[in-house]
């Protein structure tokens, strides 16, 4: 079965420019110009990847991702604005697992879907679920819980918690995590993306009661560890 991957953008000339790409990528696509339609296909459709374009002619993208990530557990690809960092900052703060700053070449977008795609397939097939103190992570489901409270995680949140666990309270670095995460070794614009969901994760640990689980180290790096971790 082929991922189904819906593209939001306004302009019908850059819809079909992705459109071609990802049918090439051996994707089937679905096309809004808008937030509304967009959402009534989100909420209709099974869907693998939405790749969403944040400016809109009927509303925000960033209102959009964050609607759509209280509602479905799906990647988002934000594509926004060259050389806007605000924009970037946005659209992570909201949700989106990734970005892609217009103008791109197919082949980039091409190898963006691609890895997205395929770290939720790996995420399937690990251990089952991994405990650490009051935190369990659900691989399976690709969900995670603080005291048994579902802490509704994106992909690329549970993706960053789950490799700060398996360093069962060792030092990872923001390379390892963009290397594990996004499957990428550029740091250009990556330091951004970790810091961002960093803040993201921290966010809703705080919100489900946890204390300061995710430890910001010096030269660039996180631990995450809980109070009643065993030395």
């Amino acid at each position: 079965m082929k991922p189904l991957v819906l593209v939001v953008d306004d302009e019908s000339q850059m819809r079909e420019i992705v459109r071609y790409t990802l049918e090439e990528t051996g994707c089937e696509v679905l096309e809004a110009s808008g937030a509304a339609s967009a959402w009534k296909l989100v909420k209709s459709s099974d869907l693998a990847l939405v790749i969403l374009d944040l400016m809109l002619p009927d509303g925000s993208g960033v209102e959009l991702a964050k609607r759509i990530r209280s509602a479905v557990k799906v990647p988002i690809l934000m594509l926004t604005a060259l050389g806007d960092p605000q924009q970037r900052i946005e659209g992570l703060q909201a949700g989106a697992d990734d970005y892609l700053p217009k103008p791109f070449s197919p082949r980039e977008l091409s190898l963006r879907v691609e890895a997205i795609l395929r770290r939720t397939h790996k995420m399937r097939q690990v251990e089952p679920r991994r405990e650490m103190g009051p935190l369990s992570l659900d691989t399976a489901r690709g969900r995670a819980y603080y005291q048994a409270k579902d802490l509704k995680l994106s992909e690329t949140e549970f993706k960053l918690l789950r490799v700060l666990a398996e360093a069962n309270g060792g030092v990872v670095t923001i390379r390892e995590l963009l290397n594990q995460v996004w499957e990428t070794t550029s740091t250009s614009g990556g330091r951004d993306m970790v810091k961002t969901t960093i803040y993201r994760l921290r966010a809703k640990l705080r919100s489900a009661g946890s204390d300061e689980m995710i430890h910001t180290l010096r030269g660039g790096g996180y631990i995450l560890e809980y109070l009643g971790r065993e030395n």
